[in-house]
């Protein structure tokens, strides 16, 4: 069963002359008037994802239990792909769609630096800057960017304000290649291009509204996505540079749209909406969209190729573009491959007994290389001792005690439908939504809430991207929670808001993500909360149909109707109760006055940092949203001076696993529908 669409072969007449370039632009007589194909191989989201994923997929209707992807994983198929370009003397890329950082204990305990360590060793020729290079502050992403091999590239900021970036040279707007068969030079000067050389630019894109997504963006100023885009595509075109790459960090459907908007980009390479662009239904997965899709530019003239490669290091995307003499995009195809290891099991606690045995193994392998888009990919040997030796064991050591034991992997898909999900998404942030629920309404948290007038929780809400990924089947420890599936440290925060501000949420959100190929990460789960959505218009709108709160316990629910006038004390961590990440009603209902309390342990004890109010602050035109707590009460996490534990969002879900859930199993009911278009 094929993976991939046919190569899209795309034949452009002479009427098609001029398209992909500006009509301004000029062209560079040193670059060979003969056609040229260029390879891409592309990853992006990797979220520090060193080690192999616990995944499965199908065979038939069985349900074969594997490990997909890891860096090493990665690297062995970079390095194949690279050796077979060389070998037929062909030009190839190796890209990176952003958001290296994040997501794993590994970062948790190295601060990125671990990251640069190890994508240094991957042969990478360029990265997009992603929203979670912002985690930390920019004095350690200066000094990560400083400290790799490969650009890091962003065309639409400006950090000569920011005092830790402003000097960073390795932070780029662009890059140029000059290509001679598999020969590659990085070109400095643009206006002595080398001669007789096939000539391709890359250049990055970042969210222009970062500020609100990303946590700590220093004095980084970020310019309009669209607009900087055709600067740059401009400027390159009347340097004569004919093939324009972009490697960005703005989502899939995003790309879209920014392709349909701008003239002369010939493929974007692209980042932060997870999508692994492709038909997987073969492997009982999804099909997420088409890679390689082609958009026409607003010119009607010029064709955009788009491509996207998931998440978690599991899979590798190879893109072939081929030009022609007037460095025209006449064909773009390819696919993209999840890297699987040859160990597998018939069940998800991956016992001895459940092991394949080997005439059943070689079936699936057989099954495999029947397939396009996947394959039995062994990791390169000394990347992964060098992580098993020099990292590994801090980070086995970090997990601390087990909570829990997990009979069955619990998936979690960041919207309904994704994923092979059904109407009911994902089954982890229901979890982390009730924990964090439970937490806030235990004696000893409403003890501190009380002094400030709050004497009850009614519900929690969580947002599906700061939940980081699903449960597998086994042991689960404190760590599993603190520095994998919540890895943040954001406080827990009590909001009291009126009924009506969270069904505008819950609209809002959910209509951000309906569109494919959109950022999903904003998709709210409630915690002692139910709601139902229709999709009316595939794509675009649809209607909330109800919104319940639950009355009873969090075992047996009694479900009542919320109400518009009602005041609900409501559960969620600091970053979305802020108003990031496009939870903007709550920013708008705080701004000026808030009745808001956020929760941290200080010297072991549990506090609580009552708010004054939200506002925002303009800087170029950059909306940041910022709290203000009341005088003398200041929650400042990075304060050394005091034994400050700031994670109370991963410790409710510990405390709750631990009292609750010692077998860890999905909730019980369901907590959200989404009734998607026919």
């Amino acid at each position: 069963m094929n993976f991939s669409k046919p190569l899209i072969v795309l034949s452009i007449g002479l009427a098609l002359a001029g398209c992909n370039s500006d009509s301004n632009s000029t062209t560079d007589k040193t670059q060979p008037a003969a056609p040229f194909d260029l390879t891409i191989a592309h990853v992006n989201d990797t979220h520090s994802s060193f080690d192999a994923v616990k995944s499965s997929f199908k065979v038939a209707k069985t349900t074969v239990y594997n490990e997909f992807g890891g860096h090493p994983r990665l690297l062995t198929k970079a390095n194949a792909y690279k050796e077979e370009a060389k070998t037929n003397d062909d030009s190839i890329l190796f890209l990176h769609g952003g958001d290296a950082w994040q997501g794993s204990a590994y970062f948790k305990l190295n601060d990125g630096k671990m990251n640069a360590d190890i994508l240094s060793q991957m042969g990478l020729d360029a990265m997009a800057l992603g929203n979670h290079e912002f985690d930390l502050d920019n004095e350690k992403l200066n000094s990560f960017i400083g400290s790799i091999n490969f650009p890091v590239l962003a065309a639409n900021i400006d950090t000569s304000k920011d005092a830790d970036l402003k000097d960073q040279t390795n932070l780029k707007p662009y890059v140029v290649y000059a290509f001679n068969g598999n020969e590659k030079e990085l070109v400095t000067d643009l206006d002595n291009l080398p001669e007789g050389k096939q000539i391709a630019a890359i250049f990055g894109l970042v969210l222009d509204d970062m500020p609100n997504i990303a946590p700590n963006t220093g004095d980084v100023e970020f310019k309009d996505m669209v607009e900087s885009a055709q600067s740059t595509v401009d400027m390159l075109k009347t340097k004569g540079i004919n093939k324009v790459i972009a490697v960005t960090h703005i989502g899939n459907a995003v790309d879209l749209d920014v392709a349909s908007k701008v003239n002369g980009i010939d493929l974007i390479v692209g980042g932060h909406s997870h999508t692994l662009l492709g038909d997987f239904t073969n492997l009982g997965l999804s099909n997420n969209g088409t890679y390689a899709k082609m958009v026409t530019n607003p010119d009607g003239k010029g064709l955009t190729c788009v491509v996207q490669a998931g998440e978690y290091a599991q899979a590798i995307g190879k893109t072939e573009v081929s030009f022609d003499a007037e460095g025209e995009i006449t064909r773009c195809g390819g696919n993209n491959t999840l890297l699987t290891n040859d160990e597998f099991y018939d069940d998800a606690a991956r016992d001895t007994d459940s092991k394949f045995t080997d005439q059943e193994t070689a079936s699936v392998v057989s099954f495999i290389e029947g397939q396009d888009n996947i394959a039995v990919t062994e990791e390169e040997a000394k990347l992964r001792a060098h992580i098993n030796t020099k990292y590994k064991p801090a980070v086995d050591a970090a997990y601390g005690n087990i909570i829990a034991a997990v009979p069955n992997e619990i998936n979690h898909e960041r919207r309904p439908g994704d994923g092979g999900t059904d109407a009911h998404g994902s089954d982890v942030a229901p979890i982390v939504a009730a924990g964090q629920y439970y937490w806030a309404s235990t004696t000893k948290v409403l003890d501190v809430l009380k002094v400030e007038g709050i004497t009850k929780i009614d519900f929690s809400l969580v947002g599906a991207g700061g939940v980081r990924n699903s449960i597998p089947a086994g042991d689960f420890r404190e760590g599993n929670v603190s520095l994998e599936l919540l890895p943040f440290s954001s406080p827990m925060s009590i909001v009291p808001v009126k009924g009506l501000v969270v069904k505008n949420l819950i609209t809002e959100t959910v209509t951000a993500t309906l569109k494919a190929g959109s950022h999903a990460g904003k998709f709210p789960y409630g915690g002692n909360l139910n709601y139902t959505f229709t999709e009316t218009v595939a794509g675009t709108s649809g209607t909330l149909d109800s919104i319940k709160v639950n009355t009873g316990t969090l075992e047996i629910p009694v479900w009542t109707d919320l109400e518009d006038d009602t005041t609900y004390n409501v559960a969620i961590n600091s970053y979305n109760a802020t108003g990031s990440d496009g939870w903007t009603q709550l920013f708008t209902a705080q701004d000026g006055n808030s009745d808001r309390v956020d929760l941290a342990y200080v010297d072991g004890n549990l506090t609580a940092f009552p708010v004054e109010r939200l506002y925002s602050v303009e800087v170029e035109g950059q909306t940041k949203y910022k709290v203000e707590y009341e005088a003398g009460r200041v929650l400042d996490c990075k304060d050394t001076t005091k034994k400050m534990e700031c994670n109370t969002d991963a410790q409710a879900v510990i405390d709750y696993i631990k009292a609750e859930k010692p077998t860890l199993t999905p909730i019980s009911y369901e907590t959200v529908t989404l009734n998607r278009a026919e």
